[in-house]
């Protein structure tokens, strides 16, 4: 996930490359049925876009994302508990609809699938990452408040990832009519511009393009509207268990005293067709340095390449459980049956670097909003797959930047296209 803070990059190392003609139909992949997988394996495995199957796998478990994520926008109401029983609600939506595909067995195994990012609240000013123990009592929420969801899944390895911005609703009496928040201008202001830029992030992703193009048009976009990309996310390439790829794509530029203080210039690099990408944006209205704060870090992910004989009971527990069930992807305390013995294990692993933690990140200086979405460089073109649309109530008096405005328009042309033939495509298949 782009939100860990400089998180490990160690597993990029196990990445393959592997390549082979595309086929004539390969790009078609809505004949591909998930509910049908008895497709013999080949000699040697394809794992990106140029397979048909694969193509299907990212957007099936896209699907879920979506799904997942509108089902907990739909939870955000006046006195909701944000704690372990909403991301529960999450968790058990993906793992139920992931269920549902790909269910006969193959060498007497199903296919693995599930949670590839665990379900994550952030309300006010945390920013990302904050996926609450069972063990955690949190406040309910408030007309106004500021929820930040994120989360992921994968089928077969091949993950997608989403994450959205939302005002809690006031309350409503039965029978009436949803009321829209009432949402501050500087929140509206700062919402825009990151969905902005979260769209116009995933249109230039294209192949031949490189990092420093994107980064260039999110700080555009951010300038345009007076606001600051959070420099501690990023956005990177996916590939089959790999959340933190080996390509990765800067919000902004580091400045030279940003430079002095530690923080990274990204090496530059550019993308290529079948690629898959996280694009990740968060923007503030303050000065845009999010960093970790009181609450308990409760997301990690294993460091493949790290072992270490650890010396409490606990810690070892804690390893076993993740190279057992958690050796790739990121895991939250939640998921182990024994959550206080995991709480007491998982420090001995943080300090010897056997797992890498996602601190939840706070910005206390201004309003922040967070946008994600996943998107696949296809021979058609780059295809967003995860996300959902800007909440309406997220409206601002400043129109976009000329480049951004043109972007903006492509981007509802091809909506408006492909919307037109799934209808002729509907009415064809109706008989009508």
């Amino acid at each position: 996930s782009g939100e860990s803070v400089k998180s490990s990059r160690l597993e990029r190392k196990r990445e393959q490359e592997e390549t082979r003609p595309l086929g004539d139909n390969e790009k078609d992949v809505e004949e591909e049925d998930p509910r049908d997988n008895e497709e013999e394996e080949e000699e040697e495995e394809v794992t990106d876009l140029r397979s048909s199957t694969v193509c299907t796998k990212y957007q099936e478990a896209s699907k879920i994302v979506n799904l997942t994520l509108e089902g907990l926008v739909g939870q955000c109401v006046v006195g909701a508990r944000t704690d372990y029983r909403f991301v529960s609600f999450g968790t058990t939506v993906m793992e139920a609809q992931a269920g549902k595909l790909y269910t006969k067995k193959v060498n007497g195994s199903l296919m693995d699938r599930g949670v590839a990012f665990p379900v994550c609240i952030s309300v006010n000013d945390v920013v990302c990452n904050h996926s609450p123990l069972s063990s955690e009592e949190l406040e309910p929420l408030k007309e106004g408040d500021v929820v930040k969801i994120d989360l992921g899944c994968h089928l077969d390895g091949y993950i997608a990832v989403a994450a959205h911005t939302l005002v809690v609703p006031p309350p409503k009496a039965e029978g009436e009519d949803d009321k829209p928040p009432d949402v501050p201008k500087d929140l509206c202001h700062v919402s825009v511009a990151a969905f902005h830029a979260m769209l116009v992030a995933a249109h230039s992703i294209q192949a031949g393009k490189t990092n420093t193009d994107v980064t260039k048009a999110v700080e555009r976009v951010a300038n345009h509207y007076g606001v600051k990309p959070i420099s501690s996310v990023r956005m990177h390439q996916m590939k089959r268990y790999v959340l933190d790829g080996v390509k990765e794509v800067a919000l902004k530029e580091p400045t030279p005293d940003e430079l002095e203080e530690g923080e990274e210039k990204l090496p530059d690099c550019s993308f290529e067709q079948f690629e898959v990408y996280a694009v990740d944006v968060a923007m503030s209205t303050g000065d845009g340095k999010a960093k970790p704060g009181a609450l308990r870090t409760t997301v990690f992910k294993r460091n493949v390449e790290t072992n270490y004989r650890l010396k409490m009971k606990a810690s070892r527990y804690v390893l076993s459980e993740v190279d057992k069930k958690y050796p790739t992807l990121p895991f939250t305390l939640r998921h182990f049956e024994d959550e206080k013995q995991a709480k007491m294990g998982i420090t001995e692993c943080v300090t010897h670097g056997l797992v890498t933690p996602y601190p939840s990140l706070h910005e206390k200086s201004g309003k922040v909003a967070h946008f994600k979405c996943t998107v696949l460089l296809l021979p058609s073109g780059t295809s967003r797959v995860t996300g959902l649309n800007l909440p309406s109530y997220f409206t601002t008096d400043t129109p976009p930047d000329e480049e951004t405005a043109a972007v903006l328009k492509e981007l509802e042309e091809i909506a408006a296209k492909k919307a037109k033939k799934k209808a002729a495509k509907k009415k064809k298949k109706s008989g009508k």
